[in-house]
């Protein structure tokens, strides 16, 4: 059973009071529901602690034409060198347009010209040699973009909002360009958020079947026991289906809450907040603290910085292997 603590914590706690929760004092009940793969373990330690220290205009050199520890070549399409053909979509998703399948659709809607005509899906292009049009714009060699960013409490994650609600896009300079969002926070939650103009990348990480993980911080109401977290990683069932998270790390337990990290492999809209009502217990304050290889670090609400090049490449990594 978890040590108590005879303190009392105010009902929702400040996110920099609460990211600082201890993890090496304090005792733990872990459940998990499967072996952490290898390619979870932090492997150099202070590497990601330098990495993670910097926050706004940090700048990174551009690794657009370097190849990463899997082999797989990335952002090197628009090459001056290139002379080679690709997928149509993949060229889109690559220069910021969406995903591999919103990409997709614009072609199919009649939207894409490549020299003068349109195309039809399926069609392979040189980007250096072909003219590419997207309604009647000439695609731009964008610079790859990759950002964390430190959401806060009352920001939406959407590209339009027609009652005019702030938006978390909102808190990146436009001069960065058309980015999009890695993943979503519901307006009542906050912390990590991964933006970039990558379609590739952004596919990668949140398409179910490679099964990033998404860890969590959650400040719950009321003292959960090691059943009520076991059944956690049991799962149950949602409107959309069965759900379960998978770990479930109790970091302490005050009065009247208790402090747990969960992680989760693929979500549903408010899957943590849900879970936790089932056992009967309010989620009081939700921050995601780590998307994959990328954590939270020093970041403050509304703060921003660049990725550097050793995350992104642990972030391809990451999606290289779906299930």
């Amino acid at each position: 059973m978890p040590k108590r603590y005879s303190r009392q914590i105010k009902k929702t706690a400040s996110p920099k009071s609460f990211r600082r929760f201890s993890t090496g004092k304090t005792a733990k009940t872990v459940v998990k529901t499967a072996a952490k793969s290898p390619t979870a373990k932090n492997t150099n330690a202070k590497n990601t602690n330098a990495k993670n220290s910097g926050v706004k205009n940090i700048g990174v050199k551009n690794s657009a034409a370097k190849i990463n520890n899997s082999g797989h070549r990335r952002n090197s399409l628009f090459e001056k060198e290139s002379g080679e053909s690709h997928r149509l979509q993949k060229i889109l998703a690559v220069a910021g347009f969406g995903s591999r399948r919103q990409c997709e659709e614009l072609i199919e809607q009649g939207r894409v010209e490549v020299d003068g005509a349109v195309v039809r899906l399926g069609c392979k292009v040189d980007p250096v040699r072909n003219e590419i049009k997207v309604d009647g714009e000439r695609l731009k060699k964008a610079k790859p973009v990759y950002l964390a960013l430190f959401k806060p409490k009352g920001y939406l994650c959407t590209h339009n909002d027609q009652q005019g609600r702030a938006k978390t896009l909102d808190l990146i300079p436009p001069s960065l360009g058309r980015l999009f969002l890695i993943g979503r926070l519901d307006r009542d939650s906050e912390g990590l958020i991964l933006l970039t103009n990558d379609g590739a990348l952004s596919e990668r990480l949140t398409h179910p079947k490679y099964g990033v993980s998404k860890v969590y911080r959650v400040q719950a109401a009321g003292e959960l026991t090691p059943d009520s977290v076991n059944q956690l990683c049991k799962g149950m069932y949602l409107a959309e289906g069965f759900a379960k998270v998978s770990e479930a790390v109790i970091k302490g337990q005050y009065k009247h809450s208790t402090i747990l990290d969960i992680t989760l492999s693929e979500g549903k809209n408010r899957e943590v907040r849900r879970l936790f009502a089932r056992l009967g217990h309010k989620v009081l304050t939700l921050i995601r603290i780590a998307v994959g290889p990328v954590k939270l670090g020093k970041l403050t609400p509304g703060e921003w910085r660049h990725l550097t090049r050793y995350e992104v490449d642990r972030l391809y990594a990451t999606g290289i292997n779906p299930k």
